[in-house]
């Protein structure tokens, strides 16, 4: 089981205030443990985190195809009839998830994940882990 570092859900709290129809925000490790959420339920939140460590790496697979590419993800985003999903890398060996209705703005959500990213990335941070035990 993964340890949060401190409890990261606040920081979270912001980019749900400033970007209107934003329903849940998810921090996940790169093999879909949850680290944070906002938002949402939790089992929610959960299921969304496992999802999405099979997602970011069949984005990283499309990626590697992609000449010039590093292989490596940075965002996916997936609009369905009802809303908008993203997915962002936001540390080593962490991501970004956030649901959002269909009336978001869609630009203005991955321009705030963006910053979120930049300014506290270092906090979005899994650390690895071995025999499911963090080092």
């Amino acid at each position: 089981m993964i340890q949060q570092r401190g409890n990261m859900d606040w920081m979270l709290k912001e980019l749900a205030d400033d970007v209107p129809d934003i329903h849940q925000i998810v921090v996940l490790s790169a093999d879909g443990l949850r680290i944070a959420r906002h938002g949402g339920d939790p089992d929610v939140a959960d299921r969304l985190a496992a999802a999405c460590a099979g997602l970011q790496s069949l984005a990283a697979a499309v990626a590697s195809e992609i000449p010039y590419s590093d292989g490596r993800m940075r965002l996916v985003v997936i609009e369905v009839t009802g809303g908008f999903f993203y997915l962002m890398a936001a540390g080593t060996g962490a991501y970004l998830a956030v649901l959002a209705g269909e009336t978001v703005d869609a630009g203005l959500v991955g321009a705030r994940m963006r910053d979120l990213v930049v300014r506290i990335g270092a906090h979005l941070t899994s650390p690895p882990r071995h025999d499911g035990q963090v080092v």
